[in-house]
């Protein structure tokens, strides 16, 4: 009712010319996928969406495996410290947007104020209004967002590694990084799997973070707001929903391929 369903649908509403409002609307078959392909804004789009998935993937992966490794002793400092990294997951994408837009601001906000105090003011950039550097402010958010939420999965994935393996490679004189490539990392590859799949996933639908900082603007369309501007602002719904569906086949494709990659099991 709420998967099957509205896929079907969406894949039907794909296939016509319906403009969201009307009860005309004509079959045009293969037509929105055939303009799909040609279209460069919405090529542009899911190039903005690589550029901004690859980025968050790539550091909170690193800093999230990093404070895992740090905090996966059970003390209480180490929950408290959790708990503090894990609290932004819980707070809605456009409250974590609209208080971002106050550290970017460029007259008073925090980090042109921390350039300034280092003697750094003049490299301080345009963070949501510059083309080049907007995508990579919107991925800062993100993976601060969302790091202490990953780092909760290396740490249940590090505690169920079994300890006897620690201590016989301890025993047989093996250093830190020989027991990190012999032993955690090869059995926290499921844990990494889920990671890079959950992360991926996310980034993809960083619709409301999106929509709430830059509305897609300087070179931050990314599919999901493609979709909405198309469907919601244009009125064009059929050709918003063969958007949707390829996008849902390029999601389905890259998991796939990650898992396959880290070969874990599906």
């Amino acid at each position: 009712m709420f998967l099957v369903a509205p896929t079907l649908a969406a894949f039907a509403m794909s296939l016509t010319d319906w403009n969201g409002s009307s009860n005309d609307f004509a079959f045009v078959g293969a037509d929105n996928y055939t303009r799909l392909a040609a279209d460069p804004i919405f090529r542009q789009a899911i190039g903005t969406n690589v550029r901004f998935s690859l980025t968050v993937l790539v550091f909170q992966t690193v800093l999230s495996l990093g404070l895992a490794l740090l905090l996966v002793r059970n003390t209480r400092t180490n929950v408290a410290l959790r708990a503090l990294y894990f609290l932004p997951t819980v707070v809605a994408a456009v409250s974590v947007g609209l208080a971002w837009i106050l550290m970017f601001d460029p007259n008073f906000g925090a980090l042109n104020g921390a350039l300034d105090a280092l003697g750094l003011g003049d490299l301080a950039p345009s963070w949501l209004g510059d083309t080049s550097v907007a995508v990579y402010s919107l991925a800062l958010v993100q993976f601060w967002q969302h790091t202490g939420q990953v780092m909760i999965i290396f740490i249940a994935g590090l505690q169920a590694i079994p300890r006897d393996l620690y201590e016989a490679a301890a025993i047989d004189g093996a250093t830190k990084g020989q027991t990190f490539r012999s032993i955690t990392w090869p059995l926290l590859a499921p844990a990494a799997a889920i990671v890079v799949a959950y992360t991926t996933i996310q980034t993809f639908k960083a619709f409301d973070l999106v929509i709430t900082l830059t509305d897609g603007a300087f070179n931050t369309e990314i599919i999901s707001t493609w979709i909405y501007h198309t469907a919601f602002q244009y009125f064009q719904f059929g050709y918003g929903a063969a958007g949707s569906v390829v996008f849902l086949i390029i999601l389905g494709a890259l998991t796939s391929l990650q898992f396959r990659i880290l070969r874990v099991d599906q």
